[in-house]
C-alpha cells in the first residue's frame, strides 16, 4: 500500500485546518454583515415612522434575534416597534424590552432627523409636481423649500392670481404646517416672439385623457383636506368626471377646484360626487 511521506501528511493537515478556520471566519463575517443590515433596516423604518422617530429607541440583532430597548408613551407604539422588526426579512424573534411610560415625552431635537428630511423632501416634490401640473401657475419659475413642514416659495409669477394659486396648492399638501409666499409678480410683458413660442408649444403639446386622470388622482392624494382615495376620476375629451362620497360640501368643492386646476381640463362634472 502506498504511504504518504510524513511531511506531506503534516502539510495537508495544516492546510485543511487553515481552510476550516477561513470558512468559519468568512461565515462569521457574513453573519455580522447580515446582523448590521437588519439593524439598519429596522432603525431606518423607525426614523421614518412619525410615531416612533422622536423616541429614544435602540436596536441590536444577533443571528435573527432583534433586541429592542428604549422608552415610548403608549403600548401601541411598543407593539408597532415589535411588528416593524418582525417584518424585516430574516428576523425570527424579537426581545421587546421597550418600556412604556405614560408621562414620557419624546423629544424631536433641534436638528432635523433622517425621517424629517425625507418628509420635507417628499413635501417639496409634491408641491413642485402640483405647480407643474397646474394651469394657473408656472412651476418652472417657482423654487420650493421645506423645513420641518414649513414651506417657502420663491421666484416669479405672471399674476397675483398665480401667486395665490401657488400658495393654496402648497397649503393643501399633506404635511405642510405653514407657507411663506415670497413669490414676486413679474411686471415684464412677454414679447411677441415669446407669445408666439408659447402658443406653438401649447398647440404642439397633446395632453391625453389618461395623463389628466393620473395627475388629478395624484393631486387629490397629495391633498391634506380631501380624502382622495374616496374619489373616482375619469376623463374623456378633457372633460373630467368625479364620483364617490366625501365628508362635507367644502371637501367636495375643494376636490372640484383641484381637478379643474390641472392642465388640459376643459370642464369638471361632479354630479356623482356626493357628501
Amino acid at each position: 500500500m502506498y504511504k504518504q511521506p510524513r511531511t506531506l501528511m503534516i502539510a495537508t493537515g495544516i492546510a485543511l485546518s487553515i481552510a476550516a478556520m477561513s470558512t468559519a471566519a468568512i461565515a462569521g463575517v457574513s453573519q455580522d454583515v447580515t446582523d448590521a443590515r437588519q439593524e439598519a433596516q429596522i432603525w431606518t423604518t423607525y426614523t421614518l415612522s412619525p410615531y416612533l422617530r422622536a423616541n429614544n429607541l435602540s436596536v441590536s440583532v444577533h443571528e435573527g434575534k432583534a433586541t429592542l430597548t428604549g422608552k415610548v408613551n403608549e403600548d401601541v407604539n411598543k407593539d408597532l416597534a415589535k411588528q416593524i422588526a418582525l417584518g424585516v426579512n430574516g428576523i425570527k424573534e424579537v426581545d421587546n424590552q421597550i418600556v412604556v411610560l405614560a408621562d414620557y415625552e419624546p423629544t424631536p431635537g433641534t436638528v432635523r432627523g433622517y425621517g424629517q428630511v425625507v418628509d420635507d423632501a417628499s413635501i417639496t416634490a409634491a408641491i413642485k409636481s402640483k405647480l407643474v401640473w397646474s394651469k394657473h401657475t408656472d412651476g418652472q419659475t417657482t423654487a420650493v423649500e421645506t423645513n420641518a413642514g414649513k414651506v417657502t416659495l420663491t421666484g416669479t409669477v405672471q399674476s397675483a392670481n398665480a401667486k395665490d394659486a401657488a400658495e393654496r396648492l402648497a397649503l393643501d399638501t399633506t404635511g405642510v404646517v405653514a407657507v411663506s409666499n415670497q413669490l414676486v409678480v413679474s411686471t415684464a410683458t412677454p414679447s411677441l416672439t415669446d407669445k408666439a413660442k408659447n402658443s406653438t408649444a401649447q398647440a404642439g403639446r397633446e395632453i391625453s385623457d389618461s395623463w389628466i386622470t393620473t395627475k388629478i388622482k395624484s393631486t387629490l392624494l397629495y391633498s391634506s383636506n380631501v380624502k382622495g382615495s374616496d374619489v373616482e376620476v375619469s376623463t374623456k375629451g378633457g372633460v373630467v368626471t368625479l364620483s364617490g362620497k366625501l365628508g362635507s360640501g367644502a371637501e367636495r368643492a375643494l376636490a372640484v377646484e383641484l381637478a379643474d386646476n390641472v392642465r388640459g381640463v376643459k370642464a369638471v362634472n361632479a354630479k356623482a360626487l356626493t357628501f
